[in-house]
């Protein structure tokens, strides 16, 4: 019995850490391959350089790894040309020159790569231009011609091998990050709404407002992998921008609601309590819905849950004020009553933006269930 229970383990370990040992394995064979390929061509300090690059710009998915390798390729491009130039233009007699021409050639390259990221790696070419020149007995010419030629080899290795060994689509994993990032909404979202009820630990909220922000920033760096893919024909579906913006909105409006959170008084929380818990449960149905329909290419959950008891809350609000109790209020806690109203209707707002995005999944890739509920 412990030898099936073992490989059951053994089973569960890898598939949850799949796309992490897929990634590994790619650049494993990248870099490998490199060597290989390097050393067949006889390239100068064994093929170094075209064996770092292609580690370096292997990625998770294939669009990272088409991104990584056209900045590489353009910084590399710019450090070499313009370091090359600055060899040629000033000889290098002694050592106090060698140091000057070595800030010239670092510093502007350096403001460029402030400015724009594809110039990252452009002082780092230019430096090995300027330095290996020397000791491998080349011109800074041949040099930057040698640097460029090796980083373009490492970077065609790595996009084969991206495209040939377990490829890994950036388009799926987005769907996938996305519906991680709705699944902790949901979890996140009835415990905020929570705290107009009862006391919430301000350390609690800057932890789920720290974690919903970085997963959503961690989205739009797959997103733009995806854009690349659909640029060249790498894969299908709808443009990832829109669900991007999306979840971005989503984190605004838990930000929002996060930084009103207070328990309301006695009155309001009895009155308001009932229907805004019915809105998170409702909310986070929604949620958890869609994240589903996401990944299985389904159609949107109806909104219709979410709306009745978003009016449910609005008749609560408003019979409180007929009734006159928000007349005893303070200032700050009608602000807070007002914020709360405008953040739940940006929710709503958003939520069928979601929808919407849900729906042009399922349209583009085929959707798996003929029920909508728009």
């Amino acid at each position: 019995m412990a030898k099936p229970t073992f490989w059951n383990r053994l089973s569960d370990t890898v598939g949850a850490y799949r796309p992490q040992l897929r990634f590994a394995l790619r650049m494993t064979v990248a870099g490998v391959l490199a060597l290989i390929v390097a050393q067949s061509l006889a390239l100068p300090l064994r093929g170094l350089w075209v064996v770092l690059t292609a580690v370096v710009v292997t990625q998770m998915s294939v669009g990272g790894s088409l991104r990584a390798t056209v900045e590489y390729i353009v910084g590399t491009l710019g450090g070499a040309v313009y370091a090359a130039a600055v060899g040629l233009l000033i000889p290098n007699a002694t050592a106090i020159v060698h140091i000057g021409v070595l800030a010239l050639t670092i510093a502007p390259l350096a403001f460029a790569a402030a400015l724009n990221p594809n110039f990252r790696v452009a002082p780092f070419s230019a430096v090995l231009v300027l330095l290996l020149s020397g000791q491998l007995g080349e011109s800074p010419i041949e040099s930057a011609f040698t640097r460029i030629f090796e980083v373009a080899l490492g970077g065609a290795i790595a996009i084969a091998v991206s495209l040939l060994v377990f490829p890994q689509r950036a388009h799926s994993l987005g769907v996938a990050a996305a519906a991680r990032i709705l699944e902790r909404m949901a979890d996140v979202l009835p415990e905020l709404l929570a705290g107009f009820r009862r006391q919430f630990g301000a350390d609690e909220i800057r932890r789920i407002q720290d974690d919903l922000g970085r997963s959503v920033i961690a989205f739009q760096d797959i997103a733009a992998e995806a854009r690349g893919e659909r640029l060249v024909a790498l894969a299908a579906g709808p443009d990832p921008a829109p669900l991007s913006r999306t979840l971005l909105r989503l984190r605004h409006d838990f930000v929002m609601i996060g930084r009103i959170v207070m328990p309301f008084s006695e009155v309001f929380a009895g009155r308001l309590g009932p229907p805004l818990g019915r809105v998170g449960n409702d909310a986070s149905a929604f949620l958890r819905a869609s994240a589903t329909a996401l990944v299985r290419r389904r159609h949107s959950p109806p909104l219709q849950t979410v709306e009745a008891s978003l009016r449910d809350y609005d008749a609560a609000v408003t019979a409180l004020r007929n009734e006159g109790f928000t007349r005893a209020l303070s200032s700050g806690e009608v602000e807070r009553l007002f914020a709360l109203g405008f953040a739940l209707e940006q929710l709503h707002r958003n939520f069928g933006d979601l929808a919407r995005c849900v729906e042009e999944r399922a349209r583009g890739l085929g959707a798996k269930s003929a029920t909508s509920g728009r």
